[in-house]
């Protein structure tokens, strides 16, 4: 699933135009061509590694992906070039059998589509992966935003948590509970303006 995911995004970032590379993504602070270098940063370290960029980035999670990010500044041709040289991830991101790299790369391709208003069908057992990993990945934060509420996807089998119900397409649903703003509006639910609180304007 990370290698079909990734391989979706290579096809679609050829698509681009140089204009689109340097267009603002869903995550602050970041260019198109940033996310993209972001997904790929991680592929060559082994868990020694990851430690070592931590230790530069004096662990701060930011601070450690701008490292990434910085060293893999090169121009768009490049950087697609070496996303399709590591579509079957490896090194750190293969992981849990790929599960880090389909969860990163599945958010961050939708990071670079919704910013360009060009929405897909996110493949139903990608999402359902996505959606039941994301509540425990601890790079996402997603625990205390999501506490008291009960999530249901209404387009795949996936429910989870408990309180206030927040319902809607998983997709949308994914985004919110990885903090991307602009897409509670796109759930309803009891709890649905409670997370929109803690997600932030």
């Amino acid at each position: 699933m990370a290698t079909g995911e990734r391989t979706d995004l290579a096809e679609f970032l050829a698509t681009l135009s140089p204009a689109d590379w340097d267009a603002p993504s869903l995550c602050e602070g970041w260019r198109l061509r940033d996310v993209v270098a972001h997904v790929i940063s991680y592929e060559d370290l082994s868990a020694v590694g990851v430690l070592r960029r931590f230790a530069r980035g004096r662990f701060s999670p930011g601070a450690v992906n701008e490292i990434g990010v910085a060293e893999y500044a090169v121009e768009p041709d490049g950087l697609l070039a070496l996303l399709r040289q590591r579509l079957r991830p490896r090194g750190f991101t293969s992981l849990g059998g790929g599960r880090i790299a389909l969860l990163d790369g599945l958010i961050h391709h939708q990071d670079i589509r919704r910013a360009l208003g060009r929405p897909r069908e996110v493949p139903p057992d990608r999402l359902l992966e996505a959606l039941r990993m994301s509540l425990g990945a601890s790079p996402l934060r997603s625990k205390g935003r999501v506490r008291g509420l009960r999530l249901i996807a209404d387009d795949v089998d996936f429910t989870a948590g408990e309180g206030l119900e927040v319902r809607g397409p998983g997709e949308p649903l994914l985004m919110a509970v990885a903090g991307r703003r602009g897409v509670v509006d796109e759930l309803t639910g009891a709890g649905q303006p409670l997370l929109a609180r803690r997600i932030g304007p």
